[in-house]
């Protein structure tokens, strides 16, 4: 396992989230014809929308605990399973009962693909290139939702249309589950579990040879420390990064990232684009997203992840307001009733830059070894809460306030500016073990750092 070798890791490594992009971007579409099929009201749009949400957070629980004892490897094909049977029996779903529940089935795969697959990849990459290469799971995700988009397109005028775009996920999970029978398990796992030749040969292929001693040896002193379960979590040293991991995993949901991505046709439908145009406007989001994570994997281990964020915060800022007040201003210019196309697209720049990868790698980075899995779980399962809040309620309230409601993500962010200058600590260029350190030198009053 060399050079091609590498590159097979880090590609299957990332590819749940893959899937994670495209079942969670595929429903924008789908619900547009599903609503009329079987006379969904505005409530029930968000129960099929956000159904996948509710699935996410048990699955973010469960699975992530299960990868610290039966390791992440195992995990990531009990989700691609998953992925494959649930996609295809959406797609099959006689009624809106029966469609909730397979989403929900799918969604405990795509909760565990968002905590396994940034887990694994944190483990897996060198401390130098550690952002970049966990930014290929955003990447992928983006490549999801651009596929569902572009799938959506496609198969717009079918017969049984919807059905095609949720079942299209199965090929990717198939795939998935092929691509991890030969990925190696994680090496600080292995040696968690008292494996250390396999992890020593799994570091060979992955590092250079003078770098591998060096790492074993700081993994072996970290797993000196006591295991720990979700008790430990809550302890003195351990607890800014739980806060972290929370903190940012519910602010990317409540500064309203997923309003755009899910409901992207719904709101271009509102403004007076057929569902056609909307569908076609929104390829255009997708494609917007993909191209501009792309840039991020150059930039972001060159500049700091606080500054990133606020930078990001202070974009989608702009945005929120601009979706709210451009429709006011068409009286004057009508071509302004056009402009959320516009905003959304500037949204989705800011976001994919920073927000969307960033939160991703931080919560794989700011954890202890002995409680990452769970630590991750409980970070995903904090982001899938927030997302099925904003997820279930967008359409009612959308439907009650209006576009003002762009207002209320505006000052979420906002509030994430706060939370980032006075809560989260940097973390790029440092190797897991040496973020480790700081915080239990600083947090647990030992030493100064």
């Amino acid at each position: 396992m060399k050079k091609l070798g590498k590159a097979f890791v880090f590609f299957f490594g990332a590819l749940g989230g893959l899937l994670f992009g495209y079942d969670t971007g595929v429903i924008s579409g789908a619900i547009l014809f599903i609503k009329t099929d079987m006379m969904l009201s505005a409530f029930q749009q968000g129960v099929v929308v956000s159904s996948i949400l509710m699935g996410a957070i048990i699955g973010a629980v469960l699975i992530s605990s299960l990868s610290d004892k039966y390791g992440r490897k195992k995990m990531v094909l009990v989700s691609a399973f998953i992925f494959c049977f649930a996609s295809l029996a959406s797609a099959f779903a006689p009624n809106a009962a029966l469609l909730i529940i397979s989403r929900i089935i799918l969604g405990t795969a795509v909760g565990g693909a968002s905590a396994l697959v940034p887990l694994y990849l944190s483990e897996m990459a060198p401390a130098k290139s550690r952002g970049a290469l966990a930014t290929l799971n955003q990447l992928l995700i983006t490549v999801g939702i651009l596929s569902a988009y572009i799938i959506n397109m496609i198969f717009t005028h079918s017969v049984n249309g919807w059905r095609i775009m949720l079942g299209f996920a199965a090929a990717p999970a198939v795939i998935l589950f092929l691509g991890t029978i030969f990925l190696p398990e994680s090496p600080r796992w292995l040696i968690g579990k008292g494996r250390q030749e396999e992890a020593k040969k799994i570091l060979r292929s992955l590092r250079e040879e003078s770098e591998v001693e060096t790492e074993i040896n700081e993994i072996q002193e970290n797993n000196l420390k006591e295991s720990g379960g979700y008790g430990e979590l809550f302890h003195k040293w351990v607890r800014p990064a739980l806060i972290i991991g929370i903190g940012l995993a519910v602010f990317q949901q409540i500064i309203g990232c997923n309003t755009v991505i899910y409901y992207a046709p719904t709101i271009f439908e509102s403004i007076g684009l057929s569902k056609e145009s909307a569908i076609l406007s929104t390829v255009g989001i997708g494609a917007l997203n993909v191209l501009v994570t792309i840039a991020a994997l150059f930039i972001m281990d060159k500049i700091n992840r606080r500054t990133l964020l606020t930078i990001g915060s202070a974009g989608m800022i702009f945005s929120l307001v601009m979706i709210w007040a451009m429709p006011k201003l068409s009286g004057f210019m009508p071509v302004l009733n056009y402009a959320p196309v516009f905003a959304a697209g500037l949204y989705i720049f800011f976001f994919a830059a920073t927000w969307g990868p960033i939160m991703w790698i931080m919560i794989g980075e700011v954890f202890p070894m002995k409680v990452r899995g769970i630590g991750v779980g409980l970070s995903s399962v904090a982001n899938w809460s927030a997302n099925l809040a904003v997820a279930l309620l967008f359409p009612s309230l959308l439907e009650k306030i209006g576009t003002p409601l762009f207002l209320i993500y505006a000052l979420m962010a906002v509030f994430s500016i706060i939370f980032i200058k006075y809560k989260v600590f940097e973390t790029r260029g440092r190797s897991l073990e040496e973020i480790e350190k700081t915080l239990y030198c600083k947090y647990n009053k030992k030493v100064s750092v």
